[in-house]
């Protein structure tokens, strides 16, 4: 069987659009979409003329003896040119770069050279619309990690530290982590789906946490401190780090920072003064300023170098030099940006790329004379915390509040709420049954009028997050079809799959409400559709998760 292909408008050739349509060819389960594009079928004479031009330029070479480039062409047929796997497409590789026949060689006129090619095309693009290539049959594909927070993300206004929640995916033969086959499920796994939901679906609705918590950022070791760190930063600092940070609730929030110590544990930099800055979402808030105030005493020769001891009053100083390196502030619920830069002493231009460090000047960068760079810092809370707030999430969780205390105008607006979530996390309308589930546990959390409104939805929420239906793309074949028989795919599978591919992600809203009008069988609608998709910022994951593997 020839490798399939898709028939492709020539708009599309060499596009990225057409990469996201050629894509939706290898469907599952026997299933496929095809544009509804039809080749003009060559008539006996052309196929005859078309045949002794292969004669007569291309089988000199290409026969059963000379064998040139381990290809035949002795009895190929043209009239069944798709039975013969991949050399027809071959053929065409090599007379659409001119590469055939090579140098030196007698050549077809060019109007005979370029019908050949568009002929073949047409006859190989009509073969794999008669003949589509079913692709692979896995009808459950479970999210990877990518997946499932770009998911949470675009359903929930969310960015979730998905390393931590979730362990790492397996890895194909082919390099790829999304292929369903390896994408398997243990107990083990559905422990940390589980724990997943529940973390998230708490910060989702503004839950605050049993006590405070504590986050550490860490800046990798190697990374040298010596320029702006990114664009987190203000110009004219160094080093440092820049940390996005969910805070859970309104209230008081403690920042520690450590800074970067050298192999026997003592602070470098500190020989010298420098001022450290503190910035909640580019406002700053605290200065810190410390260095160059050691002991005046007698220090140990090489102390800094480890071999011997200094005077206690500054061992105690080069140890613990950054333990006053902390604040308490107060920071609305929702996404921050926590920075902590130094402010930089300008020696030349910002920007300008300095040579590596010799080994000899990065051991002396670690010593009583070099540059203090930020190890990690910490986030605690929240300490005395107070409301939710009016966070991204929970705009995105709660588009009604109840119109009454009633339990009525409750369930009225938790119906509300479950069905625009459940709609989108799964992909399709909602069933009946799958929203009576999400109500049921909606009124487990909801503690039948004992606890919050929030506390039920919160609940709800965290069902709907490990449900089949949300971790697993589902393709189910058609009532009534024949096993191993070909079938199209339903829009609604085909918006997730085109949606999957191009972002790593569930579908939005223009695209769900355009699979459920069935628009998507539309060749038009389709291209319309991907090539919006591919302007969002989202398809960025078209060249991270897919081309970058």
């Amino acid at each position: 069987m020839m490798t399939s292909r898709l028939p492709l408008a020539p708009c599309f050739r060499s596009s990225l659009p057409a990469i996201a349509l050629a894509y939706l060819v290898a469907l599952p389960g026997g299933a496929t979409f095809s544009l509804d594009i039809r080749a003009q079928a060559a008539t006996a004479d052309e196929l005859y003329a078309y045949q002794l031009t292969l004669g007569e330029y291309c089988v000199t070479c290409h026969n059963d003896q000379i064998y040139a480039g381990e290809l035949t062409f002795d009895g190929l047929n043209l009239s069944e040119i798709g039975e013969y796997e991949e050399i027809p497409e071959k053929i065409l590789a090599q007379l659409r770069s001119g590469q055939m026949p090579p140098t030196g060689m007698p050549r077809p006129p060019p109007a005979e050279y370029e019908a050949l090619a568009n002929w073949l095309e047409s006859a190989l693009d009509q073969f794999a619309l008669d003949h589509p290539n079913p692709g692979r049959t896995e009808s459950f594909h479970r999210l990877n990690r990518a997946e499932y927070a770009n998911a949470v993300r675009d359903l929930l206004a969310l960015d979730v530290d998905v390393e931590a929640l979730l362990p790492a995916d397996d890895i194909a033969e082919n390099g790829f982590d999304n292929m369903a086959d390896v994408l398997t499920v243990s107990p083990a796994l559905m422990e940390r789906y589980l724990s997943a939901a529940r973390k998230t679906a708490r910060l989702a609705v503004g839950a605050p946490p049993p006590g405070p918590v504590s986050e550490t950022y860490e800046v990798p070791i190697l990374l040298i401190q010596n320029d702006r760190m990114g664009d987190d930063l203000p110009f004219g600092s160094r080093g440092g780090v820049a940390a996005r940070h969910y805070f859970p609730v309104d209230g008081h929030y403690d920042l520690a920072i450590r800074l970067h110590r050298n192999y026997v544990n003592y602070i470098r930099g500190m020989g010298s003064r420098h001022e450290l800055e503190v910035r909640f979402d580019g406002v700053l808030v605290q200065s810190f300023s410390f260095g160059g105030e050691e002991p005046d005493v007698l220090q140990a020769p090489a102390g800094y170098g480890g071999n011997q001891f200094g005077d206690p009053e500054w061992e105690e100083y080069m140890l613990f030099a950054d333990a006053n390196l902390r604040l308490r502030f107060s920071a609305a619920a929702g996404p921050h940006v926590v920075g902590v830069s130094f402010v930089r002493k300008f020696t030349e231009p910002e920007g300008v790329l300095q040579p590596p460090q010799s080994v000899f000047a990065a051991a002396v960068n670690e010593m009583r004379d070099g540059d203090a760079a930020v190890e990690q810092i910490a986030i605690t809370g929240p300490f005395e915390g107070g409301d939710a707030g009016d966070t991204p999430s929970r705009r995105a969780v709660f588009n009604c509040r109840p119109a009454d205390n009633t339990q009525a105008g409750e369930d009225a607006c938790a119906r509300e709420i479950l069905s625009a979530l459940g709609r989108r996390a799964y992909r399709r309308p909602l069933e009946p049954v799958d929203l009576d589930t999400l109500m049921e546990f909606y009124r487990r959390g909801r503690g039948d009028g004992r606890l919050s409104f929030d506390a039920g939805i919160q609940l709800a929420l965290e069902r709907l997050l490990i449900s089949p239906d949300f971790l697993f793309r589902v393709e189910r074949d058609p009532a009534a079809i024949e096993p191993g028989s070909v079938y199209e795919l339903s829009d609604l599978e085909l918006a997730s799959r085109l949606s999957f591919f191009l972002w790593s992600s569930i579908p939005d809203a223009e695209l769900l409400t355009a699979a459920e009008a069935d628009g998507l069988q539309d060749p038009e609608l389709l291209e319309q559709q991907t090539r919006r998709m591919l302007a969002y910022p989202r398809s960025r994951a078209l060249v991270q998760n897919f081309a970058g593997q």
